[in-house]
Formats: C-alpha cells, structure tokens, sequence
C-alpha cells in the first residue's frame, strides 16, 4: 500500500465509540489522517509508513468487525440481517421470562427454568456486546458495549448466585432478576435495528446517486451497436443513446440532437436540447431525440462520479460544533461507570436499601447512558443536509461549512459571472486606422478562444466570423485582473482593461507594442434571481457587498438597477480584493467564478463558486453551485440555517436525556428495562429529527 488515501469497507460497527477505537487503532499502527464513518462502514486514512494491508485489516477484525473484499462490499450490509435473527430469537426468550411477572404460573417462577430460557439471550449477548467491549477495553478506548455488557451480566451473576448459594430458601427470590438482564439485551438489540435501519435511511443519499450509474452501454464499432457493460468502454469511443436511455457516460454529441434532462446535475426539471459538439453527462436521460456521444472521461472521472466523491467527503468533514459532542463521548463510558460504582455504594453502604436495589440501581445507571446519541447528533444531520443539497445541485464539501453559512453574516459576491450572467453584448471593433479591421478582430478571436474568463468566452460565443486559423500566437498568458498578452509577428499585444480611461471610453481596448490599435465597448446582462438575492439578504439582515475587477462605474450601475443594499467597489487587483477581504470581520462568504476571483475565495471563510465557473476558482471553493441561478445561493443558505438547527436540537436532546435519566436512575426511578428501552429509543429521536430535515421547507423568500 502506498501514502495516498485508501479506502476500506467495514462491516458491524454500531456507534460513534466503535468509530472512534477503529481510528486510534490504526492510529497506533502508524496511519495518519484516519477518517472512519461507522454509518456507512467507510475507513479512510494514509499509509506513509507503508503498513501491510494484512496487518491494517488484522487490526480492525481484532476489535470484533469486519473488513469486507470488493465482491462483498456490493452486497446487502449483513449487519442489518445478523441484527434481526438476534433480535427475534431474544425476543423469543425474553417474553415467557417477563411473563412470571404478570401470571402466577409455577414453571414460570423456577429459577432453573428462568436460566434455561435466559441462556440463549446472554449468549447472544455475550457475542454481540462482548467481543466488542473487550477489544474496546484492549484498545484504551472503553465504548458503550462496555456498558451494556457490565449491566445485563451483573443482572445475571447476581441471579446466579441468588440461585445457587439461596437454592429452596425463602431469600432465593430476592436475588432472581434473569429478565433484567435478558431485556437489556433484547431492547438494545431493537435499538441497534432501529438505529442501523435509520442510519441507512439516512445514508442513502450516495447510494441513490450511485444508482443512477448505467451499469451497460450500446458500443458504435463500424455499422453494429453492440451491449457491453460500462467497465469496457474507453475514451475516445462511439456510443449510440435512444430517447428514454440514460446516458451511461460523459461524452460529445457527435451525431443527432435531442432534450436531456440533467435535473440530477443541477436540479433542473426542465429538459436542455444538446447538439454537435456540446457535452453530456452520464447519468442524465434523454428524453426525446436521439444522439451518437463520443466518450470524453472514464467512468471514474465522469461529473457523477466527482459529484459522489464529494459528498462522500463532504460527509467525512466534522462541522466545528461536533467537537463538543466528541470530546464529552470520549470520557463518557469511564464517567458513566464512575457514577454507577458510586451509585451501589450510596445506595447500599450509605441509604442501607440492600443489595437488589442497590443493584438494580447500579444496572439502570449504566443500562439508561446513551453516548451514541451525542455521535449520532452531528452526523446524521450532516449527511441527510448534504445529501438533499446534492439533490438540488448544491456540492457541500464538508459539515464545517454548513456550520460556517449558517453563522455568516458578511457576504461577498463578484460581479460578472456572478450577479451578472457573462453573456457580453459588444458593440463593433473600433481601430485607430481604417483597412486592417478583419486582421485585428481575428487577432483577439484567437486570444479569447484561449480565455476561460467569461467575457472572452462570450467573445467567442457572439462572433465566430471572426475565426481565422492562419494567425499564430505565442507566449500567450492571462493577466489576472487586467486582460490577456502574447506576442504574433514579433509584436507583443494586450487585450484588455482600459484603465483609467487612457484611451477614450473604450471598456476593452487592443494595443501593440503599448501602442492604441482598438477598442470595444461591453455591456453585461444581469441574472434573473439578482434581485430576490438581496431581498433575502435584507431579511436576514446579511451585509453583502459587490467586489469587481470591473469598473467603478459599472459597479455603480449594477447596483443601481439592482437596488442592491450592500456596498461595492470596482477596479481592483486579486491582491487588492484579496487585501479587502482580509479587513472584513465576522463569518464571510464569498461568492465567484473567475482565476482573479481565486486568491479572495482561498482566504474567506466560506468559498460558493458555480459549475460553470474555472477550475481554480471551483478548487478554492467549499461549495459548488451546479445550477448557475442565484436562487441556489438562497437554497444554500436556508438549507445550511435547517441542518445547523437539526445539529443544535439533536445536541440539546443528547444532553438533555442523558443530564435527566442518569440521575433518575440513580435515585431508584428508572428499573433498567425501562432504561434498556429508552436508551435505545434515544438513538432513534436523534436520527428521526436528522430525517425530518429532508421534510423541512425552505423559504426562498
């Protein structure tokens, strides 16, 4: 194995605390940056020290998982499966030992019949729970097994003393508490059913978008289509795909025209009409028409597959407000067994109640103690938000940003691409010297083409006359902020910003040799949504300003039509915008497209860029925006404001239940089957609430 990331897939961890003795296992073996999600089995980490792949996976089987081969990891988790048959055959013997207590029928009320039917459930018990607090106790990281383990069998070995040493007495009933144990059992069980079901639920925000993967693809060789799984396809091949397909991969239409529906990508219900040359992506339908596709990426670099990975990364990412609920999770099972210790000694050496009660006491404390809740409540909420926010073409790289949006207070947003769409009107190339106007404009179409800034692109786009293949440029290079330069003939050229109006009230002006050849004047077209933007933002009282490279009084403008609340300012460097944001205080978003947006975007708080912006400012941002609607950016926030709510109220029932029932417990209120089942149903509240936020509204307005 080398030192980049690898990934593992491990089977039958159940809680935060499972998670946490995997990771410093492998931490102890030398792995650096070990991420493991016990929701969706996932363990990731580096190996610089080159660890044996036997080794890692001796390590975590050691603590009682299981590391599952690629043939396994396709099939049904067997956890799930494993769960009910325990579940149901405890269930079985649990009911008849629990029924002594409501039918005076003799069999029922031996001792020895009550351990028969109690065998079986402890035995269980001792291979589900044990195996895992024992290697949680080997690895210095004690997790809640240990505590359901230590309550269920010192129910049992209290009753099995009471049974032998008290046989024939009197006393002997006393001591007979094999149903408490045994329910202990069985209600966690439930629990963990419950829990490993809801999670899944919760989960299944990669696994619907891995569905939509074509698993086969119609091959173009010569005059035959033949069906061939999607593993044999490569690069550079021709795929035919029928109204109704899916396309199975990235690729350019090379034949045929038809409407795709690409509301995966970006939401979108409305179907896009793709022609020659344009892309599509794997993973849409063709709705109507009927395309040939020559292949572009390999299934794993098609934007579906980018779009999963980050998610899955996203989901990996802690927000800030975990690490409470970590910390507390960490010392919990020792503090949890302190009370309980301390719990038998008050009520026996120092209220005089005996040993059953003091017992029992004891069993509830550690039985009703529920640290999986506390795991539960950032994770479970941070994968239902970012998996629905895939749903709507939102790309969320991590739970610290959703944190981070929710608290934001200061927005800043770029002006073209941005608030504007970047579909450039010009008006007709002005020269200095009449004659050469088809040279000069050939000239900067070849410039341009070479530009992914939105202002070339749209150059491109409105004058395709103006092409000629026979002028050749070199040392061709952006200057960021300013324009674009190269050399042709000898000469050297800039096209670009006209600063300071040195050369009449051109916006971008041709030179050669820092000599005046030509200018054009541009004019940008606004979004849509721009104007519901900073509504929104007056609502919430979110301070935005405009930050351009644009203009002044382009700036001006913009923000005239637009009514726009918050300030903006105009001709400024990527040094300088980057400058400016450095002096802002309070959570800061920033929102852009461009390379001289990208030096701003790396030190803000919070980087939004769209998908259609370049790729240095995409690999600057936390967020992509797949759909270029400002709209987005409201859904953005109000579904960062509804996840960062499900966080806090999860937090505050974790808390709450544990703050409440332990002393509870302590005092004698909660018999510890009630505290088996309520412990259980705690797991059960918190992933309920992290679900109910696939139901919640928001509000664009």
């Amino acid at each position: 194995m080398d030192s980049q990331k690898t990934l593992l897939k491990v089977s039958g961890m159940t809680c935060t605390s499972c998670a946490t003795g995997v990771q410093k296992s492998l931490e102890k073996k030398g792995l650096e940056q070990v991420y493991v999600d016990y929701t969706s089995g996932e363990v990731q980490f580096n190996n610089p020290l080159e660890v044996e792949a036997e080794q890692i996976v001796a390590s975590i089987e050691d603590l009682g998982y299981k590391v599952l081969s690629g043939a396994d990891e396709s099939k049904p988790d067997p956890v799930l499966k494993d769960l009910k048959r325990k579940f149901w055959i405890s269930l079985f013997f649990t009911i008849p030992l629990m029924a002594h207590m409501l039918f005076s029928w003799h069999v029922l009320h031996n001792p020895w019949v009550q351990l028969a039917l109690a065998i079986p459930v402890y035995t269980i018990g001792f291979l589900h729970f044990g195996k895992s607090a024992f290697a949680s106790l080997k690895n210095a990281y004690p997790n809640m097994d240990v505590l359901i383990f230590t309550g269920a069998f010192s129910a049992l070995f209290y009753s099995l003393f009471g049974t032998i040493y008290y046989a024939g007495m009197p006393e002997m009933h006393n001591y007979l508490f094999y149903e408490t144990g045994a329910s202990i059992v069985c209600f966690v069980l439930l629990g963990n059913l419950l829990e490993k079901r809801a999670v899944s639920k919760a989960a299944q925000s990669i696994a619907s978008l891995s569905k939509l993967q074509v698993q086969e693809a119609k091959l173009i060789i010569g005059k035959i289509v033949s069906v061939v799984p999607i593993s044999d396809i490569r690069v550079g091949d021709l795929l035919q795909v029928n109204e109704g397909d899916a396309v199975p991969i990235d690729g350019e239409v090379v034949g045929g025209s038809g409407f795709f529906n690409e509301s995966m990508i970006n939401g979108e219900p409305m179907a896009k009409r793709k022609e020659l040359g344009e892309l599509v992506y794997g993973g849409t339908i063709l709705e109507t028409g009927q395309v040939q596709i020559k292949v572009t990426k390999t299934v794993k670099h098609t934007l579906l597959a980018e779009i999963i990975e980050l998610v899955k990364k996203g989901q990996a990412n802690k927000p800030a407000i975990q690490k409470l609920g970590d910390r507390i999770a960490a010392v919990f099972v020792p503090v949890v067994i302190g009370i309980a210790l301390l719990t038998f000694v008050v009520a026996y050496f120092i209220l005089d109640l005996g040993s059953a009660q003091s017992m029992l006491r004891a069993v509830a404390v550690l039985v009703i103690s529920c640290p999986c809740a506390m795991g539960l409540a950032t994770p479970t909420a941070v994968m239902v938000g970012i998996g629905r926010a895939a749903k709507m073409g939102i790309l969320i790289k991590g739970g610290d940003p959703i944190e981070q949006i929710a608290k934001s207070s200061v927005w800043v947003m770029d002006k073209t691409g941005t608030l504007t769409t970047g579909n450039f009107q010009f008006s007709a190339l002005q020269v200095s010297t009449q004659g050469h106007e088809k040279y000069w404009q050939a000239m900067i179409y070849q410039a341009e083409q070479l530009s992914s800034h939105p202002i070339a692109k749209s150059f491109v786009k409105q004058h395709p006359d103006w092409h000629d293949a026979t002028i050749q440029l070199t040392d061709f290079a952006e200057v960021k902020g300013l324009g674009l330069k190269w050399n042709c003939n000898g000469n050297a050229y800039f096209f670009g910003k006209n600063e300071a109006k040195k050369h009449g009230e051109y916006d971008l002006v041709l030179m050669e040799n820092n000599a005046f050849i030509a200018g054009v004047y541009i004019q940008d077209e606004i979004k849509p949504n721009a104007v519901q933007l900073d509504r929104y933002f007056r609502k919430y009282l979110i301070d935005a300003l405009i930050l351009s490279g644009d203009q002044q009084e382009k700036v001006d403008q913009l923000r005239m039509e637009l009514n726009w609340h918050g300030g903006g300012l105009g001709n400024l460097m990527p040094a300088q915008k980057l400058a400016y944001i450095q002096s802002l205080k309070g959570n800061l978003c920033m929102v852009g497209d461009g390379i001289n947006d990208a030096p701003a975007m790396a030190h803000s708080d919070i980087a939004i860029s769209f998908g259609n912006a370049t790729e240095i400012a995409k690999q600057s941002a936390q967020v992509i925006v797949l759909q270029n609607d400002l709209q987005a950016i409201i859904k953005l926030h109000q579904l960062s404001l509804l996840t960062y709510k499900t966080i806090k109220q999860n937090l505050f029932w974790a808390f709450f239940y544990n703050a409440l029932c332990i002393p509870l417990a302590a005092m004698g209120y909660m018999h510890p089957m009630l505290g088996a089942f309520s412990m259980a149903m705690s797991d059960v509240v918190v992933i309920g609430n992290s679900l109910w936020l696939n139901k919640k509204k928001i509000k664009l307005n």
